[in-house]
């Protein structure tokens, strides 16, 4: 059977995926194994121990006034709660219930009676639910009593107590918890898993440190992560560099927004974290660099009204207002909303008349049309402009020492990119309540998203450099646009059940994945070069031609389709042993139309249908409870859109890894660690072609191996730090040309990155906050010929900033020293070298309703 998957519907597909709830339910009725009751085949002891090993569901939570505060109540259908474990943190009471799973979303209920703030009840890994009673001034009390249908909380409001006692803030998951850890991700597994129970290493950036940092880009995001670095940021967006491969993967909510290559400048405002997942994980993410993943995950809707109003300004005229309103739509809350919207205006650092200006609106809507049954529905729009910058050129075995504001170029050459996502997510939960032990919970999910990217650039680009010495180039004029969509289509069922005392999560779906890059145009005016000195630069000298009149260098379009199928299964052979195993399978069709050209006068078409097994495993040995030894191998399966000069496209590259680590939760929980070592082989790669520009050529086989060191959380109430080092080893080792044992182009050996906050907890000071950081990254070639290098940097940032009841505001420095330095060693000589931002002083207002 032909492996196109072009002649599949999209409407047939979601149609298809819309009936899934019903057939997988009745399937999944009939399907899941259910506890004999057959005296021949279970013993009284064997029974009773099953019954003993089962945790209890809790099927609802209440709450009641009573006459002396609040009663909080658990009810079960089948089976009865252990008595709880209680302690105290700040203005909270913490029950945690050893033998029970929610059969329910989280419950969570602000000011509920007088003296109570919150009411929050959630689940924790290894069958235990907490809940957390907020007082208003200090923490309740309660007296617990036990039922054979639940169990019962009765709260008495806290009496206040002085200044200096600790406060607690609530993490997602209601645990203790640092405002700079995230103890759960979803996007090394597809399941909610703790990190301490994933074999991979991935590392979360949460919504705090943003805030703290006054972060606007992705990459100043990134620099929290080891082993994370730009390989470029010109006018059509930015590229990075994961454990020493280029062209990282970027997901949005989990889904696919690229295969490598480019994806503008994404907008972080309506973001909660950054999660990187380090190395390869194509079982999950499909089509994907070995090199690792990065996701980014949406703010989701609120129960509660929720108001926020920002300003930020800078020293280079930064304007920048933005909003994040959010809260029921209806009185039960069962239908939410959140709406990010913001506008930026901000001059280039770099000399350009463009201004850098977008527009960015994002509303989301979540239902919960029943109580198993949700669904979430997203847009983003965004609309950005700025100067069409392809950065500095080097200049023998150098960057060019020139000014960083310096324009290689026009002054006038400008970018210009609208994109477009609209997406939705749905769960269903399928009833339980009929299984004892063999099924706890089974659910569906399946989500669509298209991403749509059109961008369009008129800019003046060196195509050569005439001399090293005197600093002479050649420009010329050239237009670059291109249409670029994604679709994702995801369908998955999530199973928990025991096979004896084993646990298991299992996961299996289906993915369609199509990726069109629509009139990829790219003209080049070759026969009217400008000489251009850099030491010596005269505006205005390069004649723009008509579009239409420029010889074309490049006019095609692109289609990749993929379908893939998959299964894992996360196994509890032991309460402290873990083994994670899966596999996908990948069938890939690309097919490339090329028009003629001033360099290829014929049209062409090429067709490639591929197919791979991507396996993973990987094992969690956990000795002590708070420490996580590890160790996995990953494979990767990545389409190349590169195509050679005759129009052909080049194989997919095909990567794995071994990876061995360590993770500590210290502190309580607060204070996270991480060190992993890891060795990555990737093949058939595709390098730009040295004798034909905009084309490519594979250039044979990449190693990288490391090390990486990644510490989050809180050392001491108030004192947060995040912190990282990665040493790299990354290089070509197998080559048909003379780059053979080069190292691999913008990978520093060394990178290291440190920010700490104080917040002052009590006293006449009390909300004021300072922070203090560095960047270090050392010395790295350009080009994978290793003609040029990078200097190395050192970059120290500083904060402060005074929060008082519902409003905050923050002064941040970034560069305090104003250094000049090279922060992206770009692709080529004359393209992608991206100077560092100068000293930059921002500051924000922000109040909340």
């Amino acid at each position: 059977m032909k492996k196109s998957l072009s002649s599949l519907s999209l409407f047939t597909l979601l149609t298809l995926a819309g009936v899934q709830i019903a057939v997988a339910e009745a399937a999944l009725g009939q399907a899941v194994p259910k506890l004999s009751n057959s005296p021949a085949r279970n013993t009284a002891t064997e029974w009773t121990a099953q019954l003993e090993a089962s945790p209890v569901q809790i099927t609802n939570v209440r709450l009641e006034d009573t006459e002396t505060g609040l009663q909080v109540v658990l009810e079960t259908a089948d089976g009865e709660l252990a008595a709880p474990t209680t302690t105290v943190s700040g203005d909270a009471l913490i029950a945690k219930i050893p033998n029970a799973v929610l059969a329910l979303d989280e419950f969570q209920q602000f000011e509920p009676t007088e003296g109570i703030a919150l009411v929050q009840v959630t689940e924790l890994p290894d069958n235990r639910v907490q809940v957390v009673i907020t007082g208003a001034d200090a923490a309740p009390t309660a007296e617990v009593s036990t039922a054979a249908n639940g169990l019962t909380l009765s709260i008495a409001p806290g009496v206040a107590r002085g200044e200096s006692d600790e406060t607690l803030r609530l993490v997602v998951t209601g645990e203790e918890g640092s405002r700079y850890f995230e103890p759960d991700t979803s996007t090394a597994t597809r399941t909610d898993t703790p990190l301490r129970d994933t074999p991979q290493s991935i590392q979360v950036v949460p919504r705090e440190v943003l805030e703290d940092q006054q972060v606007i880009t992705l990459g100043d995001a990134l620099r929290n992560v080891s082993g994370v670095v730009r390989s470029e940021q010109i006018f059509n967006g930015e590229q990075f560099i994961i454990r020493g491969f280029n062209g990282s993967t970027t997901l949005r909510d989990g889904f696919r927004l690229n295969d490598g290559g480019r994806v503008g400048f994404l907008e972080l405002s309506n973001l909660e974290t950054i999660e990187v997942l380090k190395g390869p994980a194509s079982i999950l993410a499909g089509s994907i660099n070995p090199g690792g993943a990065i996701n980014l995950v949406t703010k989701q809707p609120l129960s509660e009204p929720f108001y926020n109003l920002e300003f930020q300004a800078d020293n280079r005229g930064l304007i920048s207002p933005s909003i994040d309103l959010s809260g029921p739509l209806t009185a039960d809350s069962r239908l939410r909303y959140r709406l990010n919207a913001l506008y930026r205006n901000q001059d280039s650092f770099r000399g350009y008349d463009t201004d850098i200006e977008r527009g960015f609106v994002a509303p989301t809507v979540s239902w919960q049309i029943g109580d198993r049954t949700d669904l979430t529905v997203y847009l983003e729009y965004l609309d950005d402009e700025r100067p069409g910058d392809d950065g500095l050129i080097a200049l023998g075995d150098e960057v060019a020492d020139v000014p960083s504001d310096l324009v290689i170029g026009e002054l006038d050459d400008i970018a210009r990119e609208e994109t477009l996502r609209v997406a939705y997510q749905f769960e269903h939960r399928f009833s339980d309540t009929d299984c004892v032990q063999a099924c706890q919970r089974w659910k569906l999910r399946n989500g669509f998203s298209f991403f749509r990217s059109d961008l369009s650039s008129e800019l003046t680009s060196a195509i050569s450099v005439l001399d090293d010495t005197t600093g002479d180039v050649l420009l010329v004029s050239a237009f670059d646009s291109d249409v670029e969509t994604a679709f994702d289509l995801q369908t998955n069922v999530v199973g928990e059940f025991n096979t004896g005392s084993i646990e298991h999560r299992v996961l299996v779906g289906v993915d369609l994945f199509r990726n069109v890059l629509d009139d990829r145009d790219l003209r080049v005016d070759f026969f009217s070069p400008i000489p251009f000195n850099v030491f010596d630069p005269v505006y205005g000298t390069v004649p723009r031609p008509d579009r239409e009149d420029t010889p074309i260098l490049a006019l095609q379009d692109i289609r990749d389709d993929g379908l893939g199928i998959y299964l894992q299964d996360q196994v509890t052979l032991l309460d402290n042993l873990k083994l994670l195993a899966g596999v996908r399978y990948d069938t890939i069709e690309q097919e490339v139309t090329s028009s003629p050209t001033f360099s290829n006068p014929n049209s062409s078409e090429s067709t490639i249908n591929e197919d791979a097994f991507t396996p993973r495993v990987g094992l969690v040995y956990q000795p002590i409870e708070e420490v996580s030894l590890y160790g996995s191998y990953s494979t990767s399966f990545l389409p190349n859109t590169a195509t050679t000069v005759e129009g052909e496209l080049i194989k997919p590259e095909r990567g794995e890894q071994f990876e061995i680590g360590a993770r500590a939760e210290l502190l309580e929980g607060r204070l996270t660690a991480n060190l992993a070592l890891f060795d990555i082989t990737k093949e058939n790669v595709a390098t730009a072609d040295p004798d034909n520009f905009g084309f490519s050529i594979a250039t044979g086989e990449q190693r990288s191996r490391g090390v990486e060191l990644d510490i989050a959380g809180e050392i001491l109430p108030g004192w947060n730090i995040i912190a990282n080092y990665a040493y790299t080893d990354a290089e070509i080792t197998s080559d048909n040309s003379e780059n053979e044992g080069n190292r691999l182009s913008g990978v520093p050996e060394n990178n290291v990155n440190l920010w700490t906050t104080y917040d002052i907890q009590n006293g006449p000071l009390e909300g004021l906050g300072f922070g203090l950081g560095v960047n270090y990254v050392s010395e790295r070639f350009g080009d994978v010929a290793n003609s040029f290098t990078a200097d190395e940097y050192f970059l120290t940032n500083a904060a402060i900033s005074y929060k008082r009841d519902n409003w905050r505001a923050a002064l941040n420095i970034r560069n305090l020293f104003d250094v000049d330095y090279i922060e992206s060693a770009g692709r080529t000589r004359t393209i992608g070298i991206g100077p560092g931002e100068p000293f930059t002083l921002i500051g924000s207002f922000s109040i909340e309703f």
